[in-house]
């Protein structure tokens, strides 16, 4: 296979760099129009400044997180040119209501499709009224129905889940699916491409779909026409153009592989050597990951399906009810357990992603462990932490000990001080980054995925999870989690004196300004 030469993944970073460069430059010289024209007539800052307070007022009543109305509202009050010229760039989605308004009807036409498929009968069985609940929410709301004849495999380790990956595609007989946020094509990807390229050979259908900002630093779009010329049809997810873009803010965040759409795989990797340890430029690198097998894995099948017809609509109703219809192959486990994919989208007015998260910690009784890169939390998440740790319940969060990131990282450990304050126990991973997404909670219910416990997770990207309840998978996340705490370092009280000493003016403006991270 073509390998990259690493001055060809540069110019992948150029093209970003260019962009971010041409973004910059539009708007400083929207501002400095707006600024001269200011200098020129007195009424003209008048009247900025009334529409300043008008849409001060329209993003005060509107239905959004209390989190980001006030970095808005404290900018376009303060400095009213530079507040509305940033506010209508990257605040105001509205501006594309016609894009927003597709993106949505697609996801919507493939759902009521991927329901019309769904011949998964089973209900719960003796399980809590609380995850029944969890789960009706998810069909109900998000429309990603539950199954309970799936069997789901838990890995602590990327790499392995990795592994696996590569052989379940080389079984493939139908189609291969992989939609992820970020690719290198390096080691694992290059094993993975060379059996992606065989099947093709064989008949199978592979189809791949990748943010091009996530992907920037790895590859460029001469990786296209690689895997295009292997057989391999790629999409790119919102690709960077020196242009303003009002969705450019939102991303592909999911990690998803589905295979003839009976075996599905996700987690938090990526398809980049860092996720598997190859490489380690923030220590040792702690990610996990889940394959199911069933018919749950059809979710999955949907979720795909719905990016790939939303960046270009494609497929046929046959073609989709055919890639939907293979999950009905699948091998019914008959354990009766909970296996529920479910994805979000920025597009709509529901934060099912943090009220998945909501849900199951509101409802935890003796223990829930929480791991997460980025900590980053509102109001309603930090209350029912809060809340929860006041009732007795042992909470849990594993966050890095070395960022990636340091002004989130910053943010992260402000968040931190205040939870620890309430006796939420704050785990540090001992050298390294711990870059898994998860949440197990009293033996019963856990979710793997996506999603970080972060405003750009909860509200800005794509994301997508499984609410499971498979006993066996379960038990080895809780012991990976417990393994993990044992060579972490427990840092409440540390953070309980941090409070302390903290640079609180610091703190409040990191705080402020984090749902804009």
């Amino acid at each position: 296979m073509e390998s990259y030469k690493k001055t060809k993944t540069k110019n992948g970073i150029s093209r970003g760099v260019v962009f971010a460069v041409a973004i910059l430059v539009q708007i400083a010289w929207i501002a400095v129009m707006l600024i001269f024209l200011q200098g020129y007539f007195s009424f003209i800052s008048v009247a900025f400044s009334i529409i300043a307070v008008i849409v001060a007022l329209y993003v005060f009543g509107k239905n959004m997180n209390s989190a980001f109305k006030f970095p808005w509202l404290i900018l376009l009050l303060a400095v009213p040119i530079v507040g509305l010229t940033l506010y209508f760039v990257t605040g105001h989605s509205e501006l594309n209501k016609r894009q927003i308004r597709r993106f949505n009807s697609v996801a919507d036409w493939i759902r009521s499709l991927g329901e019309a498929c769904n011949h998964d009968d089973a209900s719960f069985e003796n399980k809590d009224l609380s995850i029944e609940n969890q789960s009706r929410y998810i069909s109900n709301i998000a429309h990603y129905p539950a199954h309970f004849g799936s069997e789901v495999t838990y890995y602590s380790e990327a790499v392995d889940c990795m592994k696996d990956i590569i052989e379940e595609v080389g079984k493939a007989k139908k189609f291969v699916f992989l939609e992820y946020h970020a690719i290198e094509n390096s080691t694992y990807f290059v094993k993975l491409a060379d059996v992606l390229e065989q099947k093709v050979k064989e008949g199978v259908e592979v189809r791949l779909i990748y943010d091009e900002i996530g992907s920037m630093v790895f590859i460029n779009r001469d990786f296209v026409k690689n895997m295009e010329h292997r057989g391999i049809n790629c999409r790119i997810f919102n690709p960077i153009a020196p242009t303003i873009n009002v969705l450019m803010n939102n991303r592909d965040h999911r990690k998803i592989t589905v295979i003839d759409g009976v075996v599905s795989f996700t987690g938090g990797f990526n398809l980049a050597d860092e996720y598997f340890n190859l490489v380690n430029p923030y220590g040792y690198w702690k990610d996990t990951g889940i394959k199911i097998r069933g018919k749950a894995s059809q979710n999955l099948t949907t979720i795909f399906l719905e990016m790939w017809n939303q960046i270009k609509q494609t497929d046929t109703v046959d073609q989709i009810k055919g890639f939907l219809e293979s999950s009905d192959l699948a091998e019914d486990f008959k354990c009766g357990e909970l296996v529920q994919p479910y994805a979000d989208t920025p597009l709509d007015t529901e934060s099912v992603a943090r009220n998945v998260y909501l849900n199951v910690i509101s409802a935890a009784k003796k223990y829930i462990y929480i791991s997460t890169p980025y900590l980053i939390v509102d109001d309603e998440t930090s209350a029912a932490l809060t809340l929860a740790a006041g009732r007795g319940v042992d909470v849990r969060i594993l966050i890095p000990e070395i960022p990636d990131k340091k002004i989130v990282y910053r943010a992260t450990l402000s968040y931190s001080t205040l939870l620890a304050q309430s006796n939420v126990k704050i785990y540090k991973f001992s050298g390294g980054f711990n870059h898994a997404k998860q949440i197990v909670c009293d033996d019963e219910v856990a979710c793997c995925g996506t999603i970080n416990f972060d405003y750009r997770s909860l509200y800005f990207h794509f994301e997508n999870g499984v609410l499971f309840t498979s006993p066996d998978a379960i038990a080895s996340m809780k012991k990976d989690f417990i393994d993990t705490f044992a060579k972490s370092s427990d840092e409440t009280e540390n953070f309980k004196l941090r409070m302390k000493r903290r640079n609180i003016l610091y703190d409040n403006i990191i705080r402020l300004i984090s749902p804009l991270f």
